[in-house]
């Protein structure tokens, strides 16, 4: 008799799994965790846009006390130097503050640029450029003036904290701020850069405090209006404040 066939099947084969890792210190920190998501960016950003619209306003009201008298404007800027002491060793506090300004900086600018990249990814045809109708001029060129601003950034360290530039050879006196200023927006281009960077930072302000209103939960429909009100009153009153002290120099009302 002929013998039945037996079908054999193929023994199946399992697939290898995937070895689990130990998680390491990093991996599991929870900071590290949240700073990996979008909303972590996004609280980041908050954060440390609550730190330097802080510290722009105080610097602007500071700037505004060369229009009282040079004398006043030099006792405030000594002031920065000397806060602290005897406590603390001369400019400590000013270089505390510093730090922590530029590291807030850093911050938001790398959580802004990782926050694109992500929101790119998480479209699925790829980036396109879509002009939403609640879309802002100040929203649409956020980018644009947060790349203006760190240029100015680091010109304005290099002209008016160290005099690197925009001076004549030993023009610029660490001593005499006042004559500083004056020196310094004395030259039109200076000024014209100085104001134009004001501009960026008057967007980027309308954008990003209303922005941070809403990450930090604040807007509703009862005070959408309200903080958008906020938002671009706060942006005007520094650019009118800012720009105040190089039209002034410009003009002659200021020497």
């Amino acid at each position: 008799m002929a013998q039945a066939k037996v079908s054999e099947k193929p023994a199946l084969q399992r697939r290898p799994q995937p070895v689990k890792k130990a998680r390491g210190f990093w991996s599991a920190n929870p900071i590290v965790v949240l700073w990996g998501t979008m909303v972590g960016k996004k609280i980041v950003m908050a954060v440390t846009g609550v730190i330097l619209v802080g510290f722009v306003i105080a610097h602007m009201l500071g700037n505004i006390k060369v229009f009282i008298a040079f004398e006043t404007f030099n006792a405030y800027a000594a002031f920065l130097r000397t806060m602290g002491e005897p406590l603390l060793p001369y400019s400590a506090l000013l270089w505390v503050a510093r730090s922590i300004l530029v590291a807030s900086a850093l911050l938001h600018i790398v959580a802004a640029v990782e926050l694109t990249i992500m929101n790119r990814a998480a479209r699925q045809h790829g980036y396109q450029s879509r002009k939403s109708s609640a879309a802002t001029f100040a929203s649409l060129t956020m980018r644009w003036s947060g790349v203006l601003l760190a240029i100015f950034i680091v010109y304005h360290l290099l002209h008016l904290t160290v005099g690197m530039v925009g001076f004549k050879p030993e023009q610029f006196q660490h001593d005499d701020v006042y004559s500083n200023v004056v020196n310094g927006f004395s030259l039109w281009y200076v000024s014209a850069f100085y104001i134009l960077s004001m501009a960026a930072l008057c967007l980027h302000l309308d954008h990003g405090v209303w922005s941070m209103f809403q990450t930090m939960g604040l807007n509703d429909a009862r005070s959408s209006a309200v903080l958008r009100m906020m938002s671009r009153g706060i942006a005007i009153l520094v650019f009118a404040g800012f720009i105040s002290v190089p039209v002034a120099v410009l003009a002659g009302w200021v020497h």
